[in-house]
C-alpha cells in the first residue's frame, strides 16, 4: 500500500510494518466497512480502523486484518461521547454509560473536595475514562461545617462566609487544582449565601491555573448574567451547565444572552439534556421556600425511590430524609429549543443510580438525541449532533487537560475511543421509573482500544478507563 493512501498522522513501528508487510495481526482490532463519521476533520466515508496499543493506527479505505476484525457495514462509527456531567461516578452508574456509547466522565459540576482522593478510589480504572472538577460546594460544606449529603442542607448552603472562610476556600481550591483537577466547579443555586465577591475569588484561583469554571447557576436569567460578568471581571474560561434547566421557561432567552457574550469574544460554553423533567436532592437549598408553594407545584415532584407524585406532606416527609427528586417543570418544546441549538453541547447531568432508580438522562441521553431529535423528527444534523458529543467537549478542557486532544476524535494516534452505533435502531429506552433500562442500537463501544460493549452487550470484567487530569 502506498503511503498516500493512509491519513496524515505518525503510526506506530507495529502498525507500519504491518503495513508493509501485510501481517495479518498487525493490528489488536479493526473496524472495517463502516460508516466513520468525525466532526473534528468532517470525515464522513466508508473507511476501515486499525487500532493498535489502545490508539488509533489508521484510518483508510484499504482492508485491513487484525487479531479481531468487526464487520461495521450499515453502522456510524463515531468518537466515543464525551459527557462532561455526569454525577453519578460508581459502577452501578457507569455501566449504563457505556451501553449509551460514553467513554469518558467527567463530574465538573459538584465536583469533590478532594482530589487526590477522589482519583486514588478509582484506580486502577473504572468502565470508561473518569475525571473531576475541585469543587466550591463541597468545599464550601467542609469550610462552613454542612454536614449534607452531597450537597449543603444547612450553612454550606444559607451561611455567608466571613473573609478567614473564603481564604480557606481559596486554598482549597487551589490544592485541588494542583493536584489535577480538569476544573473548578459551582453550584450559586445550591449555594444561594456565597456573595459575588466569594465566587469571584474562586473564579480568580481557576483563571490563574487556566481552568475552565462549570457552573449551575442561580436565579435563571440573572443569575446567567452574574456568572457570565463575573467571569468577564476575572478573565476566566465559564461553561454554563443545562441550559434547559436552568433557562426553565425562558431557555431561548437563556441561549441568547449566551450567544451575546461569545459574539463579544467571551469564553462561554453550555450543555443541554434531552428530557423536560429535572433532577436533584430534594433536602438541597432549591426547595427552601417549600413551605409557600401552592398545593398543586408539588405534584410535579417524582420521588425517585418509589415512582409516586408527591403531595405537600409526604414532601415535607422526603425532604426531612433526604433523597433524589425528579422534577417535572418544562414543556417539550422547550426541550426542543435546547436540542436545537448549535451552542449546547450534549451532556447528561446523570445522577447517581440506586438500585437500578435513576433520571432516565442517566442511560438514554446519548441514544434519545441520536434516535428521537436526528432520526425521528430531524431537529439536529447527524454529524452536527456527534459534533457536540464528542469534539465541542473535549476541546472545552483541552487548555486545562492535554489529554483531551486525544480525545472526542478519529485520527491517527488519537486514543481508541471508539462507538459504533445502528442509526437506524438508536433510541433510549429508560423511563421515570425505570431509568437504568440500556439504550438499543449502540453495537459497540471501545475505551482505549478495549471493548467494554460487544454486540450490544455489556463485557463483564474489563475496566480500561483511565483516569482524566491535568498535569500536577
Amino acid at each position: 500500500m502506498s503511503n498516500s493512501r493512509i491519513r496524515r498522522g505518525s503510526l506506530s513501528l507495529l502498525a507500519f510494518a504491518a503495513l508493509a508487510l501485510g501481517c495479518s495481526d498487525g493490528y489488536d482490532v479493526v473496524i472495517a466497512n463502516g460508516r466513520v463519521m468525525d466532526p473534528a476533520s468532517g470525515l464522513d466515508a466508508m473507511r476501515s480502523i486499525g487500532i493498535t496499543d489502545g490508539r488509533i493506527a489508521i484510518i483508510t479505505d484499504e482492508q485491513l486484518q487484525g487479531e479481531r476484525v468487526v464487520d461495521a457495514l450499515g453502522l456510524v462509527v463515531a468518537p466515543g461521547f464525551v459527557d462532561l456531567h455526569q454525577h453519578g461516578q460508581d459502577d452501578e452508574a457507569l455501566r449504563p454509560k457505556a451501553l449509551d456509547g460514553v467513554t469518558t466522565v467527567f463530574e465538573l459540576e459538584v465536583g469533590t473536595g478532594d482530589v487526590a482522593g477522589w482519583y486514588a478510589e478509582r484506580e486502577p480504572g473504572q468502565f470508561v475514562n473518569y475525571g473531576v472538577s475541585i469543587g466550591h460546594i463541597p468545599v464550601r460544606m467542609v469550610v462552613m461545617g454542612d454536614e449534607g449529603d452531597w450537597l449543603p442542607s444547612g450553612p454550606g448552603g444559607n451561611a455567608e462566609a466571613s473573609g478567614q472562610q473564603v481564604a480557606e476556600m481559596e486554598r482549597r481550591i487551589e490544592e485541588g487544582l494542583e493536584q489535577g483537577a480538569a476544573g473548578v466547579g459551582f453550584g450559586l443555586a445550591y449555594t444561594p449565601a456565597a456573595t459575588t465577591d466569594e465566587f469571584e475569588a474562586m473564579l480568580r484561583v481557576a483563571q490563574r491555573h487556566s481552568a475552565a469554571a462549570f457552573i449551575h447557576v442561580r436565579g435563571g436569567l440573572s443569575g446567567l448574567r452574574e456568572a457570565i460578568a463575573s467571569a468577564a471581571n476575572t478573565n476566566t474560561a465559564l461553561h454554563v451547565v443545562h441550559a434547559n434547566s436552568s433557562g426553565d421557561a425562558q431557555t431561548a432567552e437563556f441561549l441568547a444572552l449566551i450567544d451575546r457574550a461569545r459574539s463579544n469574544g467571551q469564553d462561554v460554553t453550555t450543555e443541554a439534556y434531552p428530557y423536560s423533567a429535572g433532577n436533584t436532592r430534594i433536602e438541597s437549598a432549591l426547595f427552601d421556600d417549600w413551605e409557600s408553594w401552592p398545593d398543586d407545584r408539588f405534584q410535579i415532584h417524582q420521588w425517585v425511590a418509589t415512582g409516586e407524585r408527591l403531595t405537600r406532606e409526604t414532601f415535607g416527609e422526603y425532604r426531612a430524609v433526604g433523597g433524589s427528586v425528579i422534577i417535572h417543570s418544562r414543556t417539550e418544546d422547550l426541550t426542543r429549543t435546547a436540542i436545537a441549538s448549535p451552542l449546547t453541547m450534549i451532556a447528561s447531568d446523570g445522577s447517581r443510580v440506586r438500585n437500578g432508580q435513576g433520571h432516565p438522562r442517566s442511560a438514554g441521553t446519548y441514544a434519545r438525541v441520536l434516535g428521537k431529535y436526528v432520526r425521528e423528527e430531524g431537529l439536529v444534523d447527524l454529524m452536527d449532533a456527534l459534533r457536540r458529543m464528542t469534539i465541542a467537549p473535549a476541546q472545552r478542557l483541552e487548555a486545562r487537560v492535554p489529554a483531551m486532544a486525544r480525545k472526542g476524535r478519529l485520527a491517527d494516534g488519537a486514543d481508541a475511543d471508539i462507538t459504533v452505533f445502528d442509526p437506524a435502531t438508536v433510541l433510549d429506552r429508560s423511563t421515570y421509573t425505570s431509568g437504568t433500562l440500556p439504550s438499543e442500537g449502540i453495537e459497540y463501544v471501545l475505551v482505549n482500544g478495549v471493548f467494554v460493549v460487544d454486540g450490544g452487550e455489556f463485557v463483564e470484567g474489563v475496566r480500561p478507563g483511565k483516569a482524566v487530569r491535568a498535569p500536577n
